[in-house]
């Protein structure tokens, strides 16, 4: 989701490679080596030599094989220094065409072969993957530094910059030159050669530290999965859930024993239903203790010297610190304004939290319990509270989220009244995984406007989260369109069963379709605007307005059917849910919260400052005591050794989902003051906003659409804040 798919910054380039896993490495390959040498690797039967021969360029799952890629890569780096080098010493003028649009047109191979290969790395992984990821992390840092500082480029494009108001540019063409020289100038193109060579070592080490941070993390997760050894200890839990853990013992080769695996997250689905105090208790210090417990995957000195080596790139590109360096190119603007955003939602936020354990203490107490309310509680006696106040819980809410209705009848039945798409399941193109489906998108015209991959099941090979991905982005320029998939971690059942969701799952599944549909309708010339290259803070803005359709009346009724009956959810569940949106808010945003001012502590360290490993877990209890945030009941949502967003693309930015939010909230306001699901109101979202990817400024879209900047409240009154 990078701004700049082919050419994103120095810094931003590492993001694309969060998903790499690896160790120390020998020295990088000169990414510049002659193409003939390059020409040289075998590249016969390869199938990211050509174009797909699937429909709109589908990628060819069934062609690639594990050694296609280090030649595609190899060659797809040489071509695109070659091109580079063309562009930077030609000895015609440099004009918009010669050099900016000769940019964008570079690199086709290495996008092919990257698009997937990083796709498969987060959501079909294997050794010879995570091999490759190894190597190719620091290559892949030298190949875009060796674009970004080379100098008689940069020359070129700051000629045409200084000139940019008198080529008589289109506005998405002159908002991609002023793009263009802003990233080289943040890339470090503008420092000594002395300087960009130590950017250079920075940005190497740096990728192979995050590669194998990321590894770290999912290696963690499979290995310290919870084994249960009797079904009683299981009791509450849901029958489906129990089988999926007894299948998962007998594929560790435990049989009679049940394996639950973990989430990334620090709460785990399990603690809402298990009865077993002393079980919830191992899960929850089991999931908080991981990346930090010493051994193989511990990532305690793989965060400090990732936190050190960005706060001296901060300071050698003339930032105060990495948080500085991040904030300045997002919609935020600044440290400052980020901070004090953040200072002004933890003190209601923490004191609606604490109304909220002062309830669930108090129905501990009334059980006739001797015990205060800890982490590994909270989720099972909201549940018990939320039973008693609304007078239902989750469990009576899955038989009617059955996966394929909430998929059919509810995300595509929104898109289809809000925007008169529609959707058609292919089953002729190919797929990585048996459980991988494809569908065709329809624009309302009848044209094929994409196609949307549905990758929704947990996998051991799999990284944690949810998340969307373009695996083609859309292009006038290169006559692309959007080939986008979501990839969610609901977790299988046995066969033959039903895939019942639990509500968060749901909402999941509407927002990611959020990033979809963003990826899907974009509109642009230029592949660096496509889709979802918006500012990090702006990114999540879309998605999080789609979720309101989760529990849009019209909606809701429509999927919320039961597996066996096929009988609508009865009226009063459905009143319920609804009436349950404000509930145990306080802990939602406190947990998110708590991770958001750990993550800017983080980054707002000079390089000296920057802890030790033994001190990082330490640092993070005080930054939240600090911050008036340290709550034992309520951990943050990532601990500092497995917060795999600020190893990606959120380093000093996961504060964006709560700035995303107010652009969300407000933009609901506006969806319910103007009749809400109808096909004229997502016309306009669609057109001020959702196709112009990141061709104008990001709050300009907001303002084309909603006809005004954001208003606060509407959060507030949202998370019961106000």
């Amino acid at each position: 989701m990078n701004r700049y798919l082919k050419f994103p910054g120095a810094a931003l380039i590492l993001a694309a490679l969060a998903a790499c896993s690896g160790e120390d490495q020998a020295p990088a390959q000169d990414s510049a080596a002659e193409p003939e040498a390059a020409a040289e690797v075998q590249v016969a039967g390869n199938p990211f030599f050509a174009e797909s021969p699937h429909y709109f360029n589908f990628p060819p799952f069934d062609l690639i094989a594990n050694e296609h890629y280090q030649p595609a890569f190899e060659v797809g780096m040489a071509e695109q220094i070659a091109e580079v080098e063309a562009i930077a010493g030609q000895e015609a003028a440099p004009d918009f065409e010669n050099t900016i649009v000769a940019l964008e047109l570079s690199g086709q191979l290495l996008n092919r072969v990257s698009s997937v290969f990083f796709a498969l790395s987060s959501a079909h992984t294997n050794d010879d993957i995570q091999a490759l990821q190894q190597q190719l992390a620091p290559e892949l840092a030298a190949h875009y530094d060796a674009i970004l500082l080379n100098r008689d480029l940069f020359a070129r494009i700051s000629a045409l910059h200084e000139s940019r108001d008198d080529l008589g540019l289109d506005p998405e063409s002159h908002r991609l030159l002023e793009r263009t020289h802003i990233d080289f100038i943040r890339a470090g193109a503008g420092l000594s050669e002395e300087q960009q060579e130590q950017l250079r070592d920075i940005n190497a080490r740096v990728a192979v530290l995050e590669t194998r941070f990321s590894q770290n993390v999912l290696g963690e997760v499979n290995d310290v999965a919870i084994v249960v050894d009797s079904r009683e200890e299981l009791t509450g839990l849901d029958e489906a859930l129990i089988t999926a853990a007894a299948n998962e013992a007998e594929s560790r080769d435990l049989p009679g024993r049940f394996v639950l695996p973990l989430l990334n997250t620090s709460g785990q689905p399990s603690l809402a239903s298990l009865q077993n105090r002393g079980l919830r208790q191992r899960i929850l210090e089991t999931s908080l203790s991981r990346g930090s417990r010493g051994g193989e995957y511990d990532n305690l000195e793989t965060v400090t010297e990732v936190l050190r080596l960005r706060a001296e790139r901060a300071r050698l590109l003339g930032y105060e610190n990495h948080a500085a360096y991040i904030l300045e190119d997002e919609t935020a603007g600044s440290v400052g304004a980020v901070n004090q955003r953040l200072a002004e939602l933890a003190p209601p936020t923490v004191a609606n939290a604490r109304r909220e354990a002062a309830d669930l203490q108090q129905m501990i107490d009334d059980s006739g319990e001797d015990f205060t309310l800890a982490a590994w509680d909270w989720a099972y006696y909201t549940e018990i509270l939320r039973a008693e106040r609304f007078d239902f819980d989750e469990s009576q809410l899955r038989p009617y989220f059955e996966l394929d209705n909430v998929l059919l009848r509810g995300v595509f039945f929104s898109a289809e009244h809000l925007f008169g798409i529609t959707f058609e399941e292919r089953f002729d193109l190919p797929v990585y995984q048996e459980d991988v489906r494809v569908f065709e998108v329809f624009d309302v015209t009848g044209e094929t406007l994409g196609l949307f991959i549905a990758d929704f099941y947990a996998r051991a090979n799999k990284r944690g989260g949810a998340w969307m991905n373009a695996y083609i982005a859309q292009s006038h320029l290169l006559g692309s369109r959007p080939v986008v998939g979501n990839h969610l971690n609901i977790t299988k059942p046995p066969e033959g069963e039903p895939t019942l969701l639990t509500f968060d799952e749901v909402t999941t599944a509407f927002h990611e379709f959020g990033h979809a549909l963003h990826g899907l309708f974009s509109d642009v010339r230029y592949p660096s605007f496509a889709g979802t290259s918006v500012p990090r803070d702006f990114v999540e803005y879309p998605s999080q307005v789609y979720e309101m359709w989760a529990v849009w009346p019209e909606v809701l009724e429509n999927y919320a059917v039961h597996f066996e009956t096929g009988e609508a959810m009865p009226g009063e569940l459905l009143d319920k849910v609804l009436s349950t949106q404000q509930f145990n808010q306080g802990f939602a945003t406190a947990e998110y919260l708590a991770a958001s001012i750990v993550d800017q502590a983080l980054h707002q360290l000079a390089p000296e400052d920057v802890p030790g490993a033994d001190e990082v877990m330490d640092f993070e209890a005080q930054a939240l005591e600090q911050a008036g945030m340290a709550m034992d009941e309520i951990p943050p949502r990532y601990r500092v050794p497995y917060f795999s967003h600020i190893m990606g693309g959120y380093s000093a930015g996961y504060y964006s989902y709560i700035w995303s939010e107010v652009l969300d909230a407000d933009s609901v306001e506006w969806f319910l003051e103007n009749g809400g699901l109808l096909l004229e109101n997502g016309v306009h979202f669609r057109r001020t906003l959702l196709s112009r990817g990141g061709a104008e400024d990001a709050m300009t879209l907001f303002r084309n659409f909603r006809g005004r900047d954001a208003d606060i409240n509407a959060l507030l009154e949202r998370r019961g804040l106000n």
